[in-house]
């Protein structure tokens, strides 16, 4: 029988903010479920051609920034006890992502939420609606998250629309399922709702075998004028160290999808946020 392949992690090396938070938290989860960890760094276009995984010859002065890249991140690889293979890639087209997706089927794809006044080339909601459109999660850590510790309470945000996971975000039920995780299960309504979103929200959650086999999670209910300053106000009271919100494709597919709720959780949340993409078309 051939070995199993194990759980991959890739991690995204930032330069703008700590280059190495994100890689640090994703090797602390690939220790709890023996993975392995893909850290990558987005090169200058003048290192590599754009598509391409692989070095073109450029100049000395060029190569010379690439190869103190790639020793950099072998350093960093070295500290680091899961498995861990370090590589350097041009900038991020969809074509790129996708071969990457092809290549390493990743449980997960790691990067670190932005300062605020960062100016990179793409934004974080571009890069994660980009990483979402091949179906696999994105986790976004914020720079003051422990980066040595696995989140124990799990904070999963729901509304009222039943979800199917999709297939490539099956595997993630693994870092719910970790010993001593406690999975809460939070809906913030609105002013104007009924009172029924709360068990229509447990219902969803429940029937899309997201917290299956694990013990019963803990059903929360917020009233908030705003969704966003709610769910917030939500982590802080739960003391929550990691939350769950799903990704419809009509939601990542669009261009809305820089303006959404989603996009300022990921912009503004204190604690990691895990985004599962739902299988296309779901239950509508």
């Amino acid at each position: 029988m051939a070995p199993l392949t194990p759980l991959t992690f890739i991690a995204f090396a930032d330069g703008q903010a700590s280059p190495h938070h994100c890689l640090r938290y994703a090797n602390t989860l690939a220790r709890a479920v023996a993975g392995q960890v893909v850290q990558l760094r987005v090169s200058e276009p003048s290192v590599t051609v754009p598509g391409r995984l692989m070095a073109e010859p450029c100049a000395p002065d060029d190569l010379l920034c690439q190869a103190t890249t790639a020793a950099e991140l072998a350093s960093v690889a070295q500290e680091l006890r899961a498995r861990c293979v370090a590589q350097v890639i041009p900038d991020l087209p969809p074509a790129l992502v996708r071969e990457l997706a092809d290549r390493h089927h990743p449980l997960v794809f790691v990067l670190s939420q932005r300062y605020p006044d960062d100016e990179g080339d793409e934004s974080l909601a571009t890069t994660c609606a980009k990483l979402l459109q091949t179906s696999y999660p994105v986790l976004v850590v914020p720079l003051t998250a422990p980066a040595g510790q696995v989140p124990r309470r799990i904070l999963i945000a729901a509304d009222r629309e039943p979800f199917r996971l999709a297939a490539n975000s099956q595997p993630l039920r693994q870092l719910l399922a970790l010993p001593h995780s406690e999975i809460l299960i939070v809906h913030v309504a609105g002013a104007l709702e009924d009172g029924r979103g709360y068990d229509l929200a447990e219902k969803a959650v429940l029937g899309s075998g997201l917290v299956e086999g694990l013990p019963a999670p803990e059903l929360r209910g917020y009233e908030h004028g705003s969704y966003p300053h709610g769910l917030l106000a939500a982590v802080r009271e739960t003391r929550a160290d990691l939350v769950v919100v799903l990704a419809r494709q009509r939601s990542y597919l669009s261009e809305l999808f820089h303006r959404s709720v989603t996009v300022r959780l990921l912009e503004n949340c204190p604690v990691p946020v895990l985004v599962l993409p739902t299988a296309p078309g779901g239950f509508e």
